[in-house]
C-alpha cells in the first residue's frame, strides 16, 4: 500500500465538508501512481469512484494532463503553416449516431489542415463504434503502426493517428477499473483535451455537460494552451449535430474571458433537423464512400455541415456558407477521396517495412 496515495486519496474522497480539491501537482503525482502501479487496486478503484462523485476541477485536470503529457507519447512538430488540429472525442465510441470525423479530418488534410486524432479499440463504458473501427473498415489500419510510422504517415500526409494500446499501454490498467466501475472517472474528460502533439495544437474536444466547458478552459490556459474550441457535440464527440442548434465556445486569447459563445443553427444554412443514426459499421462504411464519391445524401449534408464549420474554423475559408461551399467542391471533384487514396497507401508502406524490419 502507498501511503503517499492514500492521503491524496484521504482529500477526495472525504465527502462534502472535509474533503479537498487536489492541487495541480497532487493531481499529476495521483495520476502518474495510477498509470505505473503504484498505487494499490484498492486505493485505485476507490479514488477513480470517489473523483467521479465528486467531479474534477479544472486544475485537477492540468494536473492529470501534465502527468499524461510526461509519460506519453508525442508526434513531434511538422513543416506546417498551419496550427496542428487535435480532436477529441470520446474514447468509448458511439451507439446512436453516425460519426463524421474521419471525414473532417481527410477534408481538412486536403485542404491543407494538418490534423491529429487519438484513442484506442472499444471500451468501457458505452463500447461504442470507435474512430479505429472506422479507420480500419475504409482501409486503414492505424493498430500495427510504431509511434516513429506514425510520424512519417503524419509528415507525408497531415493526418496522424496516436493508438494508445501500442503507444501509451500503461493506460490500459485505468480502462480496466473502468469496466469494473461501470462509470467514466474524470479521466475521460482529460482524454478529451490531451494533446499528443509536442507542437503548437489548436485543441478542439466534445462534451456534453455545460459545466464540463469550464473545466476544460481553465485547464488549457493553465496548460498554457490559447487556442481552443468546445464543441457540444453528438454524443459528447465533435460532431456538430443537425437536430439542434449547435453550441460551440471559441477561444479569444485577446479579448476577456478568453471565450466567445457561438450559436449555429443547422435550418439557417439550408441543412434538415436530422442527424444519421448508427446502424451497421458496414451500413456506414457504404455511406461514407458514397460522400467520399461526392454522391448527395443525409451523411453528405452531415459532412458538409461539419466540413463547413471546420474549414472556416481551421482559417482556410473566410465564414461558413464559404467553408460549405468549399467542403462541396472538395467532396465532388475527388480531392478528399484522392487524399484517403494517399493515406491508404502511406499506412501500407510504413506497415509493410514495420513487418519486414521485425522479421
Amino acid at each position: 500500500m502507498s501511503n503517499i496515495f492514500r492521503e491524496l486519496l484521504k482529500k477526495v474522497g472525504s465527502g462534502n465538508h472535509t474533503g479537498e480539491n487536489l492541487t495541480r501537482a497532487e493531481a499529476a503525482k495521483a495520476t502518474k501512481m495510477m498509470l505505473l502501479g503504484e498505487a494499490t487496486p484498492a486505493q485505485i478503484g476507490a479514488f477513480l469512484i470517489a473523483h467521479r462523485i465528486r467531479r474534477p476541477t479544472g486544475e485537477e485536470l492540468a494536473g492529470m494532463l501534465d502527468a499524461y503529457d510526461e509519460l506519453g507519447p508525442k508526434l513531434q512538430p511538422i513543416a506546417s503553416t498551419r496550427q496542428v488540429i487535435v480532436f477529441g472525442l470520446p474514447y468509448d465510441g458511439r451507439t446512436r449516431t453516425a460519426p463524421i470525423a474521419p471525414v473532417t479530418a481527410l477534408l481538412l488534410a486536403a485542404a491543407g489542415q494538418p490534423i491529429i486524432m487519438h484513442g484506442g479499440d472499444r471500451l468501457p463504458t458505452k463500447y461504442g463504434l470507435p474512430l479505429i473501427d472506422v479507420w480500419q473498415k475504409l482501409g486503414i489500419d492505424w493498430t500495427n503502426l510504431p509511434l516513429a510510422k506514425t510520424q512519417q504517415i503524419f509528415e507525408q500526409t497531415g493526418i496522424g493517428f496516436v493508438y494508445t494500446p501500442v503507444h501509451f499501454p500503461v493506460t490500459k490498467t485505468i480502462w480496466e477499473y473502468r469496466d469494473q466501475l461501470g462509470k467514466r472517472p474524470p479521466f475521460a474528460t482529460m482524454e478529451l483535451i490531451w494533446c499528443p502533439y509536442a507542437g503548437d495544437a489548436h485543441i478542439i474536444p466534445g462534451f456534453v455537460h455545460p459545466p464540463t466547458e469550464a473545466m476544460f478552459q481553465l485547464a488549457l490556459e493553465l496548460r498554457g494552451v490559447t487556442k481552443f474550441t468546445f464543441v457540444k457535440g453528438l454524443e459528447g464527440s465533435c460532431d456538430l449535430p443537425r437536430d439542434r442548434t449547435a453550441i460551440i465556445a471559441l477561444s479569444t486569447p485577446d479579448v476577456p474571458p478568453n471565450i466567445e459563445r457561438l450559436l449555429l443553427a443547422p435550418h439557417e444554412y439550408g441543412f434538415t433537423n436530422k442527424n444519421v443514426a448508427l446502424g451497421s459499421t458496414e451500413e456506414l462504411i457504404a455511406e461514407i464512400q458514397e460522400v467520399l464519391a461526392g454522391q448527395p445524401g443525409e451523411l453528405m449534408q452531415t459532412a458538409l455541415w461539419n466540413g463547413g464549420f471546420y474549414l472556416w474554423r481551421s482559417g482556410i475559408c473566410p465564414d461558413m456558407r464559404s467553408g460549405i461551399t468549399k467542403a462541396e467542391e472538395l467532396f465532388t471533384s475527388g480531392v478528399v477521396a484522392a487524399k484517403l487514396q494517399q493515406l491508404i497507401q502511406a499506412v501500407n508502406s510504413a506497415s509493410q517495412k514495420s513487418f519486414q524490419h521485425t522479421y
